[in-house]
């Protein structure tokens, strides 16, 4: 049997001890976990940089957009402004009160032997109803009678374009004076009329009160 003589045992030995030493192992695991840590920074950092490049481009768009969004939005305050205005004056327009037709009806009950001398209209406050005042002479055999027929055909007249209608003789009171109708001298009153109505449908009154408004 050969016999092997190894001469370099202890170098041999020395070695592997070195690379078995705990504080070279330690080392290298410690750079391989900076290795990963620089990595990751690394990773972090240029996300990071990409985000903020994504912010600034975002940034520049909403530069140039900005004007133009700050003008819609102002044609938008504008128009919610001129949408108000234009309800307003619908409310207004379906609230009115025509006189002309009232004053159509009135002129159609007068007969020839009644005579109006003042004419006073008012539109209520609270927008429902309307106030007029007639005053007037009326002549005949029977001028308390003629007036009473005048007032009674207002009354039935008024009825059938306005709702709650009042039709009533404030004074009435005859006069010393005659006058000539048809060749024959007959005597005279004067009455004064207050009537009151509401226009069918009368709208809501708005919140706020409207000036009354009044005419002759």
């Amino acid at each position: 049997m050969a016999l092997h003589l190894n001469l370099l045992h202890e170098e041999i030995l020395e070695q592997r001890q070195r690379q078995r030493d705990p504080l070279k192992l330690g080392m290298l695991a410690l750079i391989g976990c900076g290795a990963l840590m620089f990595l990751y920074y690394s990773w972090n950092a240029y996300r990071t940089l990409e985000m903020k490049s994504r912010l600034g481009a975002k940034d520049r768009e909403w530069a140039k957009l900005e004007p133009a969004v700050s003008a819609a939005q102002k044609k938008v305050a504008d128009l919610q402004g001129t949408i108000k205005t234009t309800r307003a004056l619908d409310e207004y327009i379906e609230r009115r009160f025509f006189w002309a037709p009232l004053l159509q009806t009135i002129a159609h009950c007068v007969a020839p032997n009644t005579q109006l001398t003042t004419l006073d209209g008012n539109l209520l406050d609270d927008g429902k109803g309307v106030s007029i005042t007639i005053e007037g002479v009326a002549a005949g055999r029977e001028p308390r009678a003629a007036a009473e027929d005048l007032r009674q055909m207002l009354a039935e007249q008024l009825r059938r374009n306005y709702s709650d209608v009042k039709v009533e003789f404030k004074a009435l009171e005859d006069l010393d004076t005659t006058v000539s109708l048809g060749g024959t001298r007959v005597p005279m009153a004067r009455y004064n009329l207050d009537i009151t109505f509401a226009p069918k449908g009368a709208a809501q009154p708005s919140p706020t009160p409207t000036a009354r408004q009044k005419k002759r």
